[in-house]
């Protein structure tokens, strides 16, 4: 499916839906068994702790919640705040991420840790998780990878919880659970590499991008099996990364709500959908950043390698 055919589909639900005054279901021909998708638009702790409360039934055990703390003063994170009543409902829990590839303070665990305790990341353990180093990931049905090397300490924890800013992205065309976990959870010096060179380039992007970067999602997705939950909150949507801290653009889109569902390529896709629904002057922004990358290009491939369904159902909590 090209791109240009998803970007039609996605426009025809959208046009629908704001005809009804609802955001799209889904937006492909409806199949028997959908993926539960569950939306507040209480974008706060409570919001926050009521999304978990539908997704949470198989994280057991020691709890890996994987969160872009961002870098030093971000503009567009996921405020600490917001996040502190949930960690203190997993107690056997912690904030993971992994070091950078590109210079700057998170390339070495020393800054990094500067950073995550700047940015307001204290009220809670925060595990570096290439710290000591990586760990290989078999990646199943790979058409360009075999395996990704991540965080070593990742092999520690028994579940893990995306909870994921949605935005914009420089090379992702936009950053949902996928991205998350594929490239936040690979090691800096390793790992990001590996899903980032193409030959004698480092920072290819376009379509076979996105692909090693789905690849790099499945392992991840597969190592948990049913023990992976996600959470998109739909704040601040800069076209840029939280990697490009206060030189971010400034976000157009309005603030939207909290996605969350344990099917990745769900909420991901209800996360695009509800862009996609927004009028033209809100969207065009975060849509020409989306498109001009191929960032549909996820969704496509997610599909490809069965890491979701695409069909959903969206429940209002």
């Amino acid at each position: 499916m090209s791109n240009q055919i998803s970007r039609r589909n996605l426009l025809a639900v959208g046009a629908a839906f704001a005809v009804a005054g609802a955001f799209p279901v889904n937006g492909l021909a409806a199949t028997k068994e959908k993926a539960k998708v569950y939306f507040t638009k209480d974008i706060n702790g409570e919001g926050l702790l009521k999304a978990y409360a539908q997704i949470s039934q198989n994280l057991t055990g020691k709890i890996a919640v994987k969160v872009h703390t961002g870098e030093p003063k971000g503009p567009n994170i996921i405020p600490p705040e917001m996040v502190k009543p949930l960690m203190a409902r997993i107690p056997n829990g912690a904030i993971v991420e992994c070091n950078v590839l590109y210079s700057g303070p998170r390339y070495t665990t020393e800054g990094h840790r500067k950073v995550v305790a700047e940015n307001g990341w204290t009220f809670c353990p925060v595990d570096i998780l290439d710290a000591d180093g990586d760990a290989d990931l078999p990646i199943s049905g790979g058409k360009w990878l075999k395996k990704v090397a991540v965080g070593k300490h990742l092999l520690d924890y028994d579940s893990l919880l995306v909870l994921t800013h949605f935005k914009g992205h420089t090379m992702g065309g936009f950053g949902g659970s996928l991205k998350n976990i594929a490239i936040g959870c690979a090691s800096g010096k390793t790992g990001k590499e590996q899903l980032h060179r193409e030959g004698s380039n480092l920072w290819a992007g376009g379509p076979r991008f996105m692909e090693r970067m789905v690849e790099g999602g499945k392992a991840i997705t597969s190592h948990f099996g049913t023990r992976i939950a996600y959470i998109n909150v739909l704040r601040n949507m800069s076209i840029d990364c939280d990697c490009v801290g206060v030189s971010a653009a400034a976000p157009v889109a309005p603030d939207l709500g909290i996605l969350a569902s344990t099917d990745i390529l769900a909420v991901d896709k209800a996360s695009v959908d509800m862009v996609y629904a927004l009028p033209e002057a809100q969207k065009r922004d975060l849509v020409e950043r989306i498109e001009s990358r191929s960032g549909l290009h996820q969704l496509e491939y997610m599909k490809t390698l069965g890491m979701g369904n695409d069909q959903y159902e969206l429940i209002n909590l």
